[in-house]
């Protein structure tokens, strides 16, 4: 049997990379992958401690995430389409504001 604590540091972990991705990146991609990371990383908290506590209240927990973690793929790839088609690129020093 896993110990809660290495679940929890491996969500440390992955929390962090993401945290470091959406800082230190400049690809709007990029940032939305690691924003991914980081709700994935809640995502394994969530798990773990339903797991550990023996109640299912965590793992309907993580179907909620997915679901908000769905729509935001989704709004923001939209967004980055928008963004693509008006300024020919996806960096984020280079849009400044969404107007044209």
């Amino acid at each position: 049997m896993v110990p809660l604590s290495y679940y929890v540091i491996l969500s440390l972990i992955v929390f962090m990379i993401g945290v470091i991705g959406v800082l230190i990146r400049r690809n709007i991609i990029v940032i939305l992958l690691s924003i991914e990371l980081m709700l994935n990383a809640a995502n394994i908290n969530f798990v773990a401690f339903s797991h550990y506590l023996q109640n299912v209240t965590g793992q309907v927990f993580v179907f909620f995430v997915l679901t908000v973690a769905a729509a935001e793929v989704v709004v923001g790839l939209a967004i980055i389409i928008a963004l693509y088609r008006g300024k020919s690129t996806i960096h984020v020093e280079d849009v400044n504001r969404m107007k044209w």
